[in-house]
């Protein structure tokens, strides 16, 4: 109950902020009212071109999602397994969590042009909390019971399937549910930049130059709603593995 309250303040207290901002700064095409921002909104999800757009970015962010955690579990069991192949990877792996995502994003686009740069750029950035995710799960195995199976057993693909996979499972999951949260925010920035046809990048590119700021503030508020539904599946996945 004291949860939901402080919540509720926080919202209140940002809504009280925006209103006095929009006294202080009296201009509604810069600044628009809470409900000129709420219409926006309901046009959004009310118009085709919106939702075709949504559509389109979700499934470029499931595209590139799949590519990075189909290729970050190949390569973080490798590395589970083989050392050498982890410290192989490790300073790539550093360069993209460490380089300005701007960088890559213009790189990309000189490289490979409007098209490819979205899906490039989101992959680059997932693959490496996927990766690191499985790499952290063969980490933390009970090596006791892998002493044991491999006693008992020698065939690898029953020692995959019956042992590895469960124990780094949650570890693959959770990975999997930050990717997201990351991924749609330089999916977005990179179909803005690329001027993406059909995407939310594009929609507030076109809602910026045409001054339709109470738009570019409603994606804005949509983008913040999905990243809230995937912080709030994250938490609850958390709060499940603790139990478990």
């Amino acid at each position: 109950m004291k949860k939901a309250i402080w919540m509720t303040s926080s919202i209140f207290t940002l809504f009280l902020i925006w209103v006095i901002a929009y006294a202080v700064i009296d201009h509604p095409i810069i600044l628009p009212l809470p409900n000129q921002v709420f219409l926006a909104i309901i046009s959004i999800f009310t118009t085709k071109i919106s939702l075709t757009a949504i559509g389109l970015t979700i499934f470029r962010l499931l595209i590139s999602i799949s590519l990075s955690a189909f290729l970050g579990i190949v390569f973080g069991v490798i590395s589970g397994f083989k050392s050498r192949i982890a410290l192989f990877l490790k300073p790539y792996i550093t360069i993209l969590r460490t380089i300005p995502v701007i960088s890559i994003v213009v790189i990309l686009l000189i490289l490979f042009g409007l098209r490819l740069t979205p899906y490039l750029i989101t992959f680059l950035m997932v693959f490496p909390i996927i990766y690191t995710g499985v790499l952290e799960g063969f980490h933390q195995m009970d090596k006791e019971l892998l002493d044991v199976y491999k006693l008992e057993q020698h065939d690898w693909k029953l020692a995959l399937k019956y042992i590895y996979f469960p124990m780094i499972k949650k570890y693959v999951l959770l990975s999997f549910l930050q990717s997201f949260g990351l991924g749609i925010k330089v999916l977005v920035m990179a179909e803005y930049l690329a001027q993406s046809r059909n995407s939310i990048g594009n929609a507030i590119y076109l809602a910026k130059i045409n001054i339709q700021y109470d738009f570019v503030f409603a994606w804005t508020i949509v983008l913040i709603i999905f990243s809230f539904m995937i912080e709030f599946g994250i938490h609850k996945y958390q709060l499940k593995i603790n139990l478990d």
